[in-house]
């Protein structure tokens, strides 16, 4: 499970904000002409985004479409755990190809867990025959996608212009 420390902030300028907003934009924007239009060097913006990536701040990755691919069953299920084990069980779940998404939480359930599968059987398989095979896993709510109103990857947060 990759671990992420929801309380720390990175230390980031001006600079790496616009680097920032440039490649959400676009990942595939040249260094050159990033740093063109901020005025720096190239191996200004090299360096830059190899300390963010280093950081963890800025992740590069190809963004698929699960229906596309022939997965056409979406969930989000609510987990409620052994809270003695709770990193454990989450890091067994995590191991699940299905699983595209996890966390834990504060509130009624304790892991929040999102799912692609191929369809409902393929999901009520994973729920039976996985999710719920897993020590310590006590129930689990599935909330299944009808449609998607809204999907965001490039979210950057208030990094002005």
């Amino acid at each position: 499970m990759q671990n992420v420390n929801l309380d720390g902030q990175a230390k980031i300028d001006d600079v790496d904000r616009k680097i920032i907003k440039m490649l959400s934009d676009d990942g595939r924007t040249p260094f050159a002409q990033i740093a063109k239009q901020l005025g720096v060097s190239t191996g200004m913006i090299r360096q830059r985004y190899h300390r963010l990536v280093d950081e963890g701040v800025l992740q590069i990755v190809a963004i698929t479409n699960p229906l596309l691919m022939g997965f056409a069953t979406m969930a989000q299920i609510g987990v409620k755990a052994d809270v003695k084990r709770l990193e454990e069980i989450a890091n067994e779940i995590a191991l699940f190809e299905e699983v595209i998404y996890l966390v834990l939480l504060t509130g009624s359930y304790d892991l929040h867990v999102e799912v692609v599968c191929r369809d409902k059987t393929h999901l009520l398989n994973f729920l039976t025959k996985k999710l719920h095979a897993v020590e310590g896993v006590k129930e689990a709510e599935t909330f299944m996608y009808l449609s998607i109103a809204k999907e965001n990857y490039g979210w950057v947060g208030n990094l002005g212009s």
